[in-house]
């Protein structure tokens, strides 16, 4: 059944609600909608675990079952000393629909979130980790409870559940809240594709956010075992979806336990990342709650959390790139020089997380291409001499509107052999208007052929050999070779190597020259501050000789 319009305004009324109640972080109101939602729908989960084992003849205790719940607050009472109550009262039928007021509130926050954070204690993946109640307002509480209850989770199959929590995770997008952990669906859907995950594969996700690029890998390989597809529409765009049924138990459990792996440094994102995958039917995929510039694990760490020891066959992520971290609380294992840019330490990381035939797809700034400084040098170099580098591909300037105007580039290579070749892709058009928005549909979108051309790399490479080096060359795919860019000082860049054009250079579009200025800009501006650093530093040695 896929998301309906009633779906979408009920969704829409409460984030309406929450926010002229008083409640204007969509970021937060996400997270308590996690939470909500998790309650609503734990008990149908509870049902279907008990019919399943019935049905297989296996033992089954419900999460409801078993000693009464002791209240942490005497007000939850049914009567004046009493100091318990059954577990069947922690059900969201029975209070979601049977209380109002203060009352609703002091149970929520006192016996309903603690009861569900000891229910996670016990799971594979502790989503209530830190979880409290925020919506504490009596008339607001009852009535998202209400709107929730409307919505009929339990009728919906997970895609649907998917969708509709995305639609929220959008809000946060729209509202122009946390731009550099949702990036948008088009684009992940691209570079999946381009990668081509499979089951039996590990996938990871450094950076998950809300857990967009594993949502999407696991979508990708259900399309690729299905055998029958069905069209719906997303973010105004038609897309294929398969339901994954030519997939074996075998493989299925596979999905769910030892396939999808990510981290985030934010709990409300490891919440809304656990969240996003448990409607979808991953309920047991681990989000850590982690930093991995600021912290390593070793293989005893890994095997208590269930973690790849080898590394990982896939690799997608988009992180954080306009940040820097104090030089002392980075661990050695990512160091770059001495770069602090999180763009640079992110890589180096991703480099170091591939199997030993792993490939990765990664969203870079594009001034990471072409940096000049040593870091940004070096982090190439390393990467060119020690990894295959397949792709390139060129974003057009504003995909991350309306939350930032970095011009961007998908960086795609593997572990293996050095580079021979790199093949260029430039995309001018992504499917929407680029405006301040970024958000209305339009025809025009290079991102579905260019992702066909990385697929047939090999034969265009073959094309490429045989052209004619003075004929006008219009296709938007290029190859370079290492020779070329070595000569380069190992810049990435597609523009530096795209063949001259006529055409191309009377089309050029003015506001990627001014966003590939502005990208030149900061990089002199990061040159400009470590030179400052290094002289700091001298002169404090200078000062210190002096003393002595």
């Amino acid at each position: 059944m896929p998301m309906t319009a009633d779906m979408r305004r009920g969704v829409d009324q409460i984030r309406d609600y929450l926010y002229g109640g008083g409640y204007p972080d969509p970021v937060s109101n996400a997270e308590q909608l996690s939470f909500l939602f998790f309650f609503y729908l734990v008990e149908g989960l509870d049902q279907d675990n008990a019919d399943r084992a019935r049905a297989t003849k296996l033992p089954f205790t419900s999460i409801f079952a078993g000693e009464p719940w002791t209240l942490k607050n005497p007000l939850n009472a049914a009567a004046p000393g009493q100091a318990t109550i059954p577990r069947d009262r922690l059900r969201w039928s029975v209070w979601a629909r049977g209380m109002s007021g203060a009352g609703l509130v002091t149970f929520v926050r006192d016996e309903v979130f603690p009861f569900y954070l000891e229910v996670a204690e016990r799971s594979a993946v502790n989503f209530m980790d830190g979880a409290r109640l925020v919506i504490d307002e009596p008339t607001v509480l009852a009535q998202v409870v209400t709107l929730i209850d409307r919505l009929r989770l339990d009728d919906a199959d997970s895609d649907t559940k998917g969708d509709l929590f995305e639609h929220i995770l959008k809000q946060i997008k729209q509202a122009g809240e946390l731009g550099q952990f949702r990036t948008p669906r088009h684009i992940i859907r691209t570079i999946v594709a381009m990668l081509d995950p499979k089951i039996g594969e590990t996938i990871y996700d450094p950076a998950a956010g809300t857990a967009g690029f594993l949502v999407a890998a696991f979508n990708h390989i259900r399309l690729a075992n299905s055998a029958q597809v069905e069209e719906v529409e997303v973010d105004g765009k038609t897309i294929r979806r398969g339901h994954g049924e030519r997939l074996t138990a075998a493989q299925w459990s596979t999905l769910n336990n030892a396939t999808f792996y990510g981290n985030d440094v934010d709990p409300k994102m490891v919440h809304l990342a656990t969240m996003n995958l448990t409607l979808r039917g991953l309920a047991n995929v681990r989000i850590l709650k982690r930093n991995v510039l600021t912290s390593t694990l070793d293989r005893e760490e890994k095997a208590e959390l269930g973690l790849p020891d080898g590394g990982y066959r896939v690799v997608l992520a988009n992180p954080p790139f306009s940040g820097r971290l104090d030089k002392d609380r980075i661990v050695d294992d990512v160091k770059v020089g001495t770069s602090t840019a999180t763009e640079l330490l992110f890589l180096k990381y991703m480099m170091d997380s591939l199997d030993a035939r792993g490939r990765c797809g990664v969203v870079v700034p594009e001034g990471l291409l072409f940096g000049s400084t040593g870091g940004h040098k070096e982090i190439r170099r390393k990467l060119l001499e020690g990894y295959r580098v397949e792709a390139v591909l060129s974003l057009p300037g504003g995909v991350f509107q309306p939350y930032s105007s970095v011009k961007t580039s998908v960086l795609v290579f593997a572990r293996g052999a050095a580079t021979e070749r790199v093949l260029f892709l430039h995309a001018d058009t992504d499917g929407y208007k680029m405006d301040a928005q970024h958000d209305q549909p339009v025809e025009a979108d290079d991102l579905p052929v260019l992702a066909d051309a990385y697929r047939n790399r090999d034969a265009l490479w073959a094309e490429w050999q045989g052209r004619d080096p003075a004929a006008e060359w219009t296709a938007k795919w290029w190859f370079a070779e290492m020779s070329a860019i070595r000569a380069q000082d190992f810049n990435l860049s597609a523009g530096r190597y795209r063949p001259m054009s006529q055409m191309a250079a009377e089309h050029r579009d003015p506001v990627e020259l001014l966003e590939e200025l502005r990208a030149i800009e900061t990089e002199i501006l990061a040159e400009v501050d470590g030179l400052m650093e290094a002289l700091r530093t001298v002169d404090h040695i200078a000062s210190k000789s002096e003393a002595a």
